[in-house]
């Protein structure tokens, strides 16, 4: 039926974070009806069937791609302009995991509640709730690399090894009073075992192959992971079709754990314990199953995994 208003599709997340998302959804979707979108909000609730992934197949036949959104011939049709995410990053993950089965994919808009929202500080989307949703509705459309490893999508990092874990791990209950304390819990009570943790790899980065027994790997688009940064800064562009590899060697010794860590406080290229590069795709192979963590959230295990680099595949209001 011509005429009608497109839609924003609203998710929610309350239970994301500190427990915030679920505060301004009121203001939200205020915000969209005053621009002429009708909002269709969806509290996210997976144990009663309220997913993103559910929800989102639903609607995707009424997507309006990006494209077509800012073309001089924008449809006007009650179609689903815009995709809006009020709640951490592995609650984006899920959302983006699922646009990504389909050919048309609709502007993106993230309001981060998450204890650490490393994701939204590399596009610069605010970490104040007023800020963001002032950014999720008058923001510029900017587009970034996702990350696909094996047969999931990743938006900011695939890493396996020490402390990888902490992120999935850490009690949410811990994790809405404590915020980002927690995480320092969890990982300080995982101290003893990560340090200890070996895994041998052989890896293949852009045709160039090493292999030897790593501590942590990790795959990211974003220079922030589990509120640390473990990147250059200056390196990390999330547009330009590569993500940064890192990974670090297994210390025999204290010695030598030691110098992992002034290597990476000092974050050069010129050592023995790091390798730091830009890459669209990278293979690793190991003899037993390594677990991985993806945006923050559980990733399976696997012996063998690849992991490419998809150029600008999904747009969102950024700041």
């Amino acid at each position: 039926m011509a005429g009608r208003k497109n839609k924003v599709l609203i998710f929610i997340n309350k239970t994301s974070g500190i427990g915030k998302a679920g505060n301004d959804t009121l203001e939200i979707a205020t915000r969209y009806a005053l621009k002429g979108y009708e909002p269709i909000v969806y509290p996210i609730i997976p144990k009663s069937g309220l997913t993103s992934e559910k929800i989102i197949a639903e609607y995707a036949e009424d997507f309006l791609d990006v494209s077509e959104i800012f073309s001089d011939k924008k449809e006007i049709d009650g179609k689903i302009e815009v995709v809006l995410c009020s709640g951490g990053d592995g609650t984006l993950n899920h959302i983006v995991n699922e646009i990504m089965q389909y050919d048309k994919k609709p502007l993106l808009a993230y309001i981060p509640s998450g204890s650490t929202n490393d994701f939204a500080k590399g596009l610069g989307i605010p970490g104040t709730r007023a800020k963001a949703i002032e950014v999720a509705s008058e923001g510029r459309p900017v587009s970034y690399d996702v990350g696909k490893m094996n047969d999931k999508y990743f938006n900011y990092v695939a890493a396996f090894g020490a402390f990888s874990k902490v992120s999935y791990a850490t009690d949410q209950e811990l994790k809405n009073v404590l915020g980002y304390a927690a995480y320092i819990i969890s990982a300080l009570a995982e101290l003893p075992q990560n340090i200890g943790y070996s895994c041998h790899m052989k890896i293949e980065a852009d045709g160039v192959i090493e292999e030897g027994d790593y501590i942590f790997g990790a795959v990211s688009n974003s220079s922030s992971v589990a509120g640390m940064n473990l990147f250059n800064v200056a390196d990390v562009k999330q547009d330009d079709g590569e993500m940064e590899l890192l990974l670090i060697k297994s210390p025999k010794n204290i010695a030598e754990f030691n110098l992992v860590l002034a290597a990476l406080a000092n974050m050069g290229n010129d050592n023995s314990y790091i390798t730091y590069k830009q890459v669209k795709e990278v293979r690793l192979s190991s003899e037993t199953e390594v677990e991985w963590t993806i945006d923050g959230e559980f990733g399976g295990a696997a012996k063998d995994t690849e992991i490419s680099v998809i150029n600008k595949a999904i747009t969102i209001l950024a700041k």
